[in-house]
C-alpha cells in the first residue's frame, strides 16, 4: 500500500502564497505520474496539475502561469506552488500518485492522501 501525506494548506489573503507538499510512503517500487486536484463545495473534484515521472508538467487552464508543479523523486514527494492566488482556488486539494507496490508488482495503482484546506480570502 501506498500512504500520501499532504500538507501546507491554510488561509491566505487573494494575490498571496502557498506551497503544497505531498510524501508518498509505503512498500513502493516505483511511482509514475504525480499530481493534484481539487474539490470545491459543490464542484466535482478537478484536476490541478499533473507531472510524469521524467518531469514534464501539465496544468489545467484556470492555473497556467500561476502554479507550478514539481517533484523530487529521491524523497517520492510532489510540490504545488501556488501564487497569484484567487478566491476561486478555495478547496480541498488532494495528491495522487500511480505507483507499483511489492503488493502488486506489475500492476499501477492510483493512490489519494486525505487532502488539505486552502482557503483563499477576498
Amino acid at each position: 500500500q501506498v500512504q500520501l501525506v499532504e500538507s501546507g494548506g491554510g488561509l491566505v489573503q487573494a494575490g498571496g502564497s502557498l506551497r503544497l507538499s505531498c510524501v508518498a510512503s509505503g512498500s513502493i517500487v516505483s511511482i509514475n505520474d504525480m499530481s493534484w486536484h481539487r474539490q470545491a463545495p459543490g464542484k466535482q473534484r478537478e484536476l490541478v496539475a499533473r507531472i510524469t515521472n521524467g518531469g514534464t508538467p501539465s496544468y489545467a487552464e484556470s492555473v497556467k502561469g500561476r502554479f507550478t508543479i514539481s517533484r523530487d523523486n529521491t524523497k517520492n514527494t510532489v510540490y504545488l506552488q501556488m501564487n497569484s492566488l484567487k478566491p476561486e482556488d478555495t478547496a480541498v486539494y488532494y495528491c495522487n500518485a500511480r505507483a507499483r507496490t511489492l503488493a502488486s508488482v506489475n500492476t499501477y495503482y492510483n493512490y489519494w492522501g486525505q487532502g488539505t484546506q486552502v482557503t483563499v480570502s477576498s
